[in-house]
């Protein structure tokens, strides 16, 4: 079986992480232990983890790079693969320092590209997790069912499952440097080709093209505006949490007959403006990225990137609340309507057959301040109750990367009854995240108002 490649997306996350902007999406889970038994010790959460990696064969590979970079690199089976290395104890007692260290370091690229951190002895008697993959290895829905594969949904879990895992050897050099020339020669003949095989299916041809076209007119006909959000960062991080009754998003949504990721976005809208004022910054029309998912519109596995991402202007310029939900609800409804997710989706394929400068100067074009002023990610969990060695999850914070010259992003993540944002940012740009976090709070509130 030949070795997985990185796809041309997977790999544009690797080329543009920088020495300030790490890659790396993660989360952050609280636990309460059982009342009826002892609380599991670190050693029994490391060996619960342990015993599930069967389940994700990726957990234990790592990338290894194609001789003279002719290609993009490969997954391999790490033959020195320690478990000790990637589940580790962290022994303060406060959730948010173990996140401000555990985030503002990168992955090593020799290792496979993950990491939890179980801070076992929190100061409220919970158990705090903290994991984080390199986005080249999954996306935001990705990591957490991942994530999920650590829980279970009764108290008491089943036993470990059966592995016999052996590290096959990676292929010789010989090997990866004949499989990346074919593939790329395949690359460029599908490229050559592609006209022709469209030809043959022209109502498939018109409709992705519109789409596709419309994707790049919203994705770059007009650059971002200048920001107080987009300035040199430092490799430093914070993550600010917000919570919410879940409820509370479903209500506004009931009322003005929006989505979920609308009254996020609108929340995310009023919060930022409120946040700029402060600032001394006249809040204005935000060039916002929103990962869109497409593992239900393509069942190709359940590692790798399956996302397309819509870029949308968050009102912030609009002082009235509703305004600014129905405005992005218009916004949204159209994208999604003329299949811009799918348009977005056809360009990064397309770019896939392209000459390997082209794609890395594609990815640091989309990944540049001029293309957007920040993240806004919306990724559902599970809902019903589920527990790890017996410790219930109670909270989860999502974290979403930020790329160069971007201060912050917001991620938002819903379990069982409630919603949970996680405010990502540079550590020295943004050093007030939890005021905006704050407002976010605020912002649903006064939507709440409305309802």
């Amino acid at each position: 079986m030949p070795a997985a490649r990185l796809s041309p997306l997977d790999s544009s996350f690797l080329q543009v992480e920088s020495p300030t902007a790490h890659m790396h999406v993660g989360w952050v889970a609280l636990c309460s232990p059982p009342k009826d038994r002892p609380r599991p010790s670190f050693q029994e959460l490391r060996s619960h983890i342990g015993g599930r990696l069967g389940r994700a064969p990726r957990y234990r590979q790592r990338l290894a790079p194609v001789p003279f970079g002719i290609h993009d690199p490969i997954w391999v089976d790490d033959e020195d693969f320690d478990l000790r290395r990637h589940v580790r104890r962290a022994r303060e007692s406060n959730i948010n320092r173990v996140v401000d260290r555990v985030m503002s370091t990168p992955l090593s690229h020799v290792d496979p590209l993950w990491q939890i951190w179980v801070a076992d002895r929190l100061g409220d008697g919970r158990i705090g997790v903290v994991g984080k993959a390199h986005h080249c290895m999954v996306d935001g829905i990705a990591a957490v069912e991942l994530a999920a594969l650590l829980l279970d949904p009764t108290r008491e879990p089943p036993p470990p499952d059966p592995d016999g895992w052996e590290p096959r050897p990676p292929p010789s050099t010989t090997r990866m440097l004949a499989g990346g020339l074919r593939d790329r020669l395949a690359d460029e003949l599908a490229l050559v080709r592609l006209p022709a095989r469209l030809a043959r299916s022209p109502l498939q041809l018109a409709g992705d093209t519109q789409r596709a076209a419309r994707a790049l007119v919203h994705s770059f006909s007009s650059p971002a505006p200048s920001s107080m959000l987009n300035r040199p960062i430092s490799p430093l991080r914070h993550l600010a949490f917000a919570k919410r009754p879940l409820d509370d998003l479903k209500q506004v949504k009931r009322r003005f007959r929006t989505t979920i990721n609308d009254v996020v976005l609108a929340a995310t809208s009023g919060g930022v403006r409120r946040f700029l004022q402060q600032h001394g910054e006249r809040p204005a029309r935000l060039k916002t990225m929103v990962p869109v998912n497409l593992r239900d519109l393509d069942k190709a596995g359940d590692l790798g990137n399956r996302i397309s991402f819509l870029f949308v202007d968050l009102p912030c310029d609009e002082p009235d609340p509703i305004r600014r939900l129905l405005d992005i609800h218009m916004t949204m409804s159209d994208r999604k309507r003329a299949g811009e997710p799918q348009g977005g989706d056809f360009v990064l394929r397309a770019l896939g057959h392209t000459p390997h400068r082209l794609q890395k100067l594609a990815s640091r074009l989309v990944s540049s301040p001029r293309a957007f002023n920040l993240t806004v990610s919306n990724i559902p969990g599970p809902r019903e109750p589920l527990y790890m060695n017996g410790c219930e999850l109670e909270e989860v914070y999502p974290v979403v990367p930020i790329a160069d010259q971007h201060a912050v992003s917001i991620g938002i993540t819903t379990i069982k009854d409630g919603a949970f944002f996680g405010i990502y940012a540079d550590r020295e740009t943004l050093p007030d995240a939890e005021l905006l976090a704050h407002n976010i709070d605020e912002s649903i509130e006064e939507l709440m108002a409305h309802s």
